[in-house]
């Protein structure tokens, strides 16, 4: 049966190895059986750049050139946790790179994707945090630095988010309905998937004056979460690691 994945939201890293154990069992098994893998952001806890020594980066890079090479393409779009994500990973992985929205065609079915962080409007702290460091001159700036003090600004980085968040309500950090409704009519299309948000749920909306679906895939903490795009079908699954 045709069928791409999507999943997003893995926040790998060398804490966590039961996740990155689901992952390489999720690539080796289920994702084999794919026309094509989908990425949809934070793939990784954090990234600091392509030259970071971490051995589960190149790990995880084989593991998915090894699914590339099988036959499935896999696609990635940044997340708010690997925004650095690059080229020569890029080019280790197999993966191919997409910008921030992209719209797909799907078995006559045009499905609009992206992480999802751009559609929280209602936190204008993020947005405005995003703002900066998506900057092209500070990112240039912030790789130029040595490794050991990337890793430092990034860990107090992840420290000051969990701060903010945690004084922040669900609401402001879910998305704006305004906002998904404009990403969907900008694009003219009536279905989208994301992550981010972590809140795995399929909503019926109304955009183009007529019914559409956001689809949002669910963070891998405990289990993985997956979506599955056939000729007949958009299903959210959830499974063990």
């Amino acid at each position: 049966m045709a069928m791409t994945l999507f999943i997003a939201d893995l926040h790998l890293c060398s804490e966590e190895p039961a996740i990155t154990a689901g992952f390489l069992r999720f690539l080796a098994g289920t994702a084999r059986e794919a026309d094509a893998l989908y990425i949809l952001g934070d793939l990784f806890e954090a990234w600091i750049g392509d030259d970071d020594p971490e051995p589960l980066h190149r790990q995880i890079a084989l593991a998915i050139k090894d699914l590339v090479d099988s036959g499935v393409p896999c696609f990635f779009i940044h997340g708010n946790r690997d925004f650095l994500l690059g080229k020569r990973f890029a080019r280790l992985s197999g993966m191919t790179l997409l910008p921030e929205e992209k719209m797909v065609e799907l078995y006559g079915r045009k499905i609009l994707l992206l992480h999802g962080d751009t559609l929280c409007t209602d936190d204008h702290g993020y947005q405005a945090f995003r703002k900066k460091v998506h900057q092209p001159w500070l990112q240039w700036v912030f790789l130029a630095l040595p490794l050991f003090i990337r890793k430092r600004v990034a860990a107090r980085m992840r420290a000051d988010s969990k701060a903010s968040n945690s004084s922040k309500s669900m609401a402001i950090m879910d998305v704006n309905s305004h906002a998904v409704v404009d990403a969907l009519e900008r694009n003219d299309v009536q279905w989208m998937i994301h992550g981010h948000t972590h809140r795995p749920e399929i909503h019926s909306l109304c955009a183009n004056g007529k019914p559409a679906f956001r689809c949002v895939l669910g963070a891998w903490h405990t289990q993985g979460s997956m979506i599955k795009v056939t000729e007949n079908d958009v299903e959210l699954i959830p499974f063990p690691f």
